[in-house]
């Protein structure tokens, strides 16, 4: 074991690269704009774009907005206000000592769209951002008009080898220091079902905030404050319409945590997306984007009880494990 851990930090050090240039970074080369806004004492990146329903995307761990890179256009093409953010301690945003627990990203949620004048709004949450969002409805069910979790945490996480290193309290702080491209290559392609379809650019965007000096401060800070197994239990007085979208070879978040989390929700739809691991939203982006549209613009306009039982482009679990 401490052989393997000794290689393993020493190919990840000799494998450290430049990471690239700010103006090559998401979202260089698009529509969008990303700003500075200091919200709850954190500075955070955030695009905000369009007008209409507003759509609050919550990335999942070690993501940031550009995680989002299929959906905003789709989003906005369709009418939306959308809004992507570089959560606390990841991306370009701040990356604060302390700060990292649940009720505290739940609150920086909130207090966006406080800053933003925003009344309620639908939250899009992957992985970690998915139990963020939960959080949100369930201590806030009025700033929130709909709910969307893909892939999301909650009920645990099947962290990747170095990714469980990193937890431990002395390990972790040495693992973290020794980040590398290869590390992240490794990290981002084992959240695919077909890691070929990662790119070296998408590799290149996922890198280029890990070698800031307080990166590795900010993830051991998630990994020891933030809770990925709080929902259990929790959900069946939720009376949020909502959607739970799940890869259907999800190793990070297994299929079976999907299934349970819409079978507690009293108004919920469970779609599996088919070929498709634990970054949905990337791996499989016009078939998510297709269900997304489908929820908003059939479920948000009128809610009507069980909107989402009642949309045939939308499997429920409930009559697919049946």
């Amino acid at each position: 074991m401490r052989g393997g851990l000794a290689y393993l930090l020493l190919l990840g050090a000799a494998c450290r690269a430049a990471p690239i240039p700010a103006a090559q970074r998401y979202p260089a080369g698009t529509p969008f704009r990303a700003t500075d806004r200091t919200i709850d004492g954190t500075q955070l990146r955030i695009i905000d774009s369009g007008t209409g329903t507003p759509v609050v995307l919550l990335h999942g761990f070690g993501a940031s907005m550009y995680s989002w890179r299929h959906t905003l256009p789709a989003l906005t093409a369709a009418g939306y206000r959308v809004i992507a953010f570089d959560n606390r301690g990841f991306g370009f945003s701040a990356k604060p000592a302390h700060g990292y627990r649940t009720a505290e990203y739940a609150t920086l949620t909130t207090a966006l769209l406080d800053s933003l004048h925003i009344a309620s709004a639908v939250l899009v949450g992957h992985s970690m951002g998915g139990a963020i969002a939960a959080e949100v409805a369930l201590a806030h069910p009025d700033r929130v008009r709909g709910l969307v979790l893909i892939d999301a945490a909650g009920y645990g996480m099947r962290w990747p080898g170095v990714l469980k290193i990193a937890r431990w309290p002395f390990l972790g702080a040495i693992a973290t220091t020794f980040r590398s491209r290869w590390i992240v290559a490794r990290i981002v392609r084992s959240t695919y079902a077909e890691p070929s379809k990662v790119s070296e650019a998408d590799i290149d965007q996922y890198y280029a905030p890990v070698p800031d000096p307080d990166y590795g401060r900010a993830l051991r800070g998630v990994l020891r404050e933030f809770r990925f197994d709080t929902l259990g239990g929790r959900l069946g007085a939720l009376q949020t319409p909502t959607l739970v979208v799940w890869g259907e070879a999800d190793r990070w978040t297994p299929l079976r945590d999907g299934s349970r989390l819409g079978l507690e929700m009293p108004r919920a739809a469970f779609v599996v997306v088919p070929r498709t691991g634990h970054n949905a939203p990337e791996e499989s982006p016009a078939e998510v984007n297709r269900l997304l549209l489908d929820f908003l613009k059939e479920g948000l306009s009128r809610i009507p009880e069980n909107v989402a039982w009642s949309t045939p482009s939308l499997r429920s679990s409930r009559s697919s494990n049946r």
